[in-house]
């Protein structure tokens, strides 16, 4: 998860459970970039009151936090898995909007832009864990959007096709060629990283409500 500030104090600030990977993520990124340790899934409350108290006014929250674990149908799943999975990729996002949000009303903040990764599965029928929670997510943006879009705050979702992550174990180095896909490729991190740059800037405040799909329309072969 990353969240973009005003332009007092740190730019940008990343979190995650892994402490080294924050550190290196830094190094990598630079441009006055800060990390927080922090683990979604536990909802810690007063989290947004801390980084606002550290670094000031937050611009845009983006819940990028998510895990899959490959299951391939239900009879695979175990009450462990779908729980973590739930826990990260919709529970922790879901509370940190709901603080986020309660903190720009505190604050009388005029306007609040929250983004949550989503997935080209979320469009699809599923019955495994990670499709479930991204199917919940769009739902939530959606509903989201139409409560809160009056009072300011922007509520969208980027939905990536299959792309070179950890996650999927596919190497930017390697190669992309994918005959399933629409594109005829797997996608580059840098290549949704734009959209969601896109999403953050002020060129794009009459959107909301959104799941821009970034996967060449592959979400709409609905055999895929």
């Amino acid at each position: 998860m990353a969240k973009k500030l005003s332009s007092e104090g740190a730019k940008v600030i990343i979190t995650g459970r892994n402490e080294e990977k924050l550190k290196s993520a830094v190094n990598e990124i630079k441009n006055d970039v800060k990390y927080v340790v922090y683990d979604v899934r536990k909802c810690k409350k007063n989290f947004i009151n801390e980084v606002y108290n550290n670094y000031g006014k937050i611009d845009c929250i983006i819940n990028n936090a998510g895990i899959s674990l490959h299951e391939g149908n239900m009879l695979n799943v175990t009450n462990e898995g779908f729980q973590n999975q739930f826990d990260t990729n919709l529970k922790g996002a879901y509370f940190l909007a709901q603080e986020y949000i309660k903190k720009i009303k505190e604050d009388h903040q005029k306007e609040g832009n929250i983004i949550f990764i989503s997935s080209e599965r979320g469009r699809q029928c599923d019955d495994i864990p990670y499709g479930l929670t991204k199917r919940a997510i769009n739902s939530l943006v959606e509903g989201m959007s139409r409560r809160f879009y009056k009072e300011g705050i922007r509520v969208n979702a980027v939905a990536p096709g299959i792309t070179a992550s950890d996650m999927t174990n596919i190497k930017k180095e390697d190669d992309l060629f994918c005959d399933y896909n629409a594109s005829g490729r797997f996608f580059m991190p840098e290549e949704v990283a734009e959209v969601v740059a896109f999403l953050v800037s002020d060129n794009s405040k009459c959107i909301s409500g959104e799941i821009i799909h970034c996967d060449a329309g592959n979400h709409l072969n609905p055999w895929f």
